[in-house]
């Protein structure tokens, strides 16, 4: 993986970096009476400061460095509390990449990675060699909480909490325990902020910065919970917002607990449609020859490792693979062009625990599963479990622990039961601090939303209903199983640029065809190209290079 794909998965990290101080901007003079004074303020750009690398970066640091050439920071000043701006003020950091063509320049594309929690200043970077930085001012920014704008973190729990795909009934309580310890230590460390950590809110910042670099509307580009909070500011503010397009939408009705099951929901489809697949191919992988087949011999395997886990070859720091974690690794393969080297590592998993005493997973194995399922890292930023409790959650122990079984039995795999688990929101002692905005359509132009069958973190039905909701048209990407589509997929490219830079909208529902599947001849076929080339590592980088997620994280 080259530095650009490697920076632009990792903009949704909180990097807490300082601040620039020539980008500052002083408090308007008439702030903490009134909001609108807010809108008074201009953004005083200045060339971006890299500070240091953040922790993981596998680059020499000048690469770092590179990765903010050519990328404008300033700072804007927004009230803490919009109902009450005397309250105090926070910081946001934005950022911006100028139209490369000013004399068609149309105004500016603001960008948000998802989340919540994903920061977005470096996000301008990743669509730099693309149509749409011809026209468009490339506009980033870390919401309220995130990244270089003030922050907002929880206390680390006093315990590792309990992760098991398929928690036993005894296991539940503790499950409860940790998201209540969880609670505790957030809102011991949000002291007075954390409250005002909602989508409402940051729609409202989004406002100010429309107003800071000067723009009477922006043009919108959000994935994943970004598509939520695109339909958010266009309920609060139509008359800012012109083109907007919302890819891999979340479900306008499922904020948060039903949003957050149906992950698994996904991660099951993926399976399914995976094993299917190596049925089909079972003189080569041998797995079984009907999906249903495949699925049993492959539980038969997780039980095996959840009694005796497979080291991970390699990698220091890396968690043996034990029961929970090759659920991860089946419901986690959905991306199409991976299944062939999902299959093998599975097969080479798979071996492992069938005879621990001679066959080992290889390094070139533990390099590759680290490529493509190794990278997720817990982290305390506090974002995460504030805005998802915007939302009113159960407080019934019962009802989580009947989701659970449900889950742990017909939806194991990928994240599985955890995804019905209570979480921190079920112990929230506060009430949200305002209703959820009511999302609708009404005086800004038609918009696009972008879904993908298959995908894994925002399940597809979520993107018709969004679309449903605002009225919007729909793009929908056929046998997929990735997240995000914009920058990726060609067909969704063109149809998106055609808007964002022609205002050419494509016909209200239509469809293009998703990442090809692997060119495995199944069994009784013939072989029409060879195989592979490369080490199974070498090909994880391969695909991890092919852009998904890069360009908003």
């Amino acid at each position: 993986m080259n530095a650009r794909h490697w920076l632009t998965r990792v903009t949704g990290l909180t990097l807490g970096l300082g601040f620039v101080a020539s980008s500052l901007v002083a408090v308007p003079a008439s702030a903490g009476s009134s909001p609108a004074a807010y809108y008074d303020q201009k953004a005083e750009w200045a060339a971006c400061e890299a500070g240091p690398p953040p922790e993981g970066w596998p680059f020499p640091p000048e690469e770092w460095v590179k990765a903010w050439e050519g990328l404008e920071c300033a700072t804007i000043v927004v009230p803490k509390n919009y109902r009450k701006p005397a309250d105090g003020n926070l910081s946001i950091a934005i950022s911006r990449r100028k139209a490369t063509d000013p004399a068609k320049r149309q105004g500016v594309l603001l960008l948000n990675p998802g989340g919540p929690g994903g920061d977005g200043l470096l996000m301008p970077q990743g669509f730099k060699n693309d149509k749409v930085a011809g026209p468009f001012d490339l506009i980033g920014f870390d919401p309220r909480g995130t990244g270089r704008s003030s922050t907002l973190h929880c206390a680390e729990p006093p315990i590792v909490p309990l992760y098991e795909t398929r928690p036993t009934d005894k296991q539940f309580a503790q499950i409860a325990a940790d998201a209540e310890a969880m609670e505790k230590g957030c809102e011991a460390a949000g002291g007075g902020l954390r409250k005002y950590i909602t989508t409402a809110n940051t729609a409202r910042d989004m406002d100010v910065i429309r107003a800071a670099i000067g723009e009477k509307k922006i043009n919108y580009l959000g994935y994943s919970y970004g598509t939520l909070l695109g339909a958010v500011y266009g309920s609060l503010f139509p008359g800012g917002l012109n083109r907007s397009v919302l890819d891999a939408s979340m479900h306008p009705d499922w904020q948060y607990y039903e949003q957050a099951k149906q992950v698994s929901v996904a991660a099951r489809e993926n399976f399914d449609a995976l094993a299917a697949w190596m049925a089909e191919r079972d003189s080569r992988y041998h797995f079984g020859k009907t999906q249903a087949d495949v699925r049993t011999y492959l539980d038969g395997i997780r039980a095996k490792l959840a009694a005796r886990p497979v080291a991970w070859p390699g990698e220091p720091g890396m968690p043996e693979i034990d029961g929970t974690w090759f659920d991860i690794i089946l419901g986690g393969s959905g991306y199409r062009p991976a299944w062939a080297l999902a299959a093998e590592l599975i097969g080479q998993i798979r071996d492992a625990a069938n005879n621990p005493a001679q066959a080992k997973l290889s390094p070139d194995a533990g390099k590759a599963l680290k490529i493509l399922y190794g990278n997720i890292k817990k982290t305390y930023n506090g974002v995460f479990p504030a805005v998802t409790c915007e939302a009113v959650w159960s407080k019934d122990p019962k009802g989580y622990e009947e989701q659970m079984r449900l889950f742990r039995e017909k939806y194991p795999y990928g994240p599985g039961a955890m995804q019905a688990a209570p979480t921190n929101c079920s112990f929230a002692k506060s009430k949200p601090q305002e209703p959820l905005v009511d999302l609708k359509r009404k005086g800004y132009p038609v918009g696009l939303v972008v879904g993908a069958e298959f995908d894994p973190a925002t399940q597809y039905d979520g993107s018709p209903a969004m679309a449903a909701a605002l009225n919007n048209n729909l793009i929908s990407v056929r046998d997929e199983g990735s997240h995000g589509q914009y920058g990726t997929n060609p067909c969704v490219t063109k149809k998106v640029d055609d808007y964002l830079i022609k205002g050419i909208l494509p016909g209200s529902r239509v469809e293009c065809e998703g990442a090809p599947r692997p060119d495995v001849p199944a069994d009784g076929q013939a072989a029409t190209r060879a195989k592979p080339a490369g080490s199974l590592a070498e090909r994880a980088a391969a695909i991890a290079a092919q852009g998904h997620f890069d360009r908003r994280r």
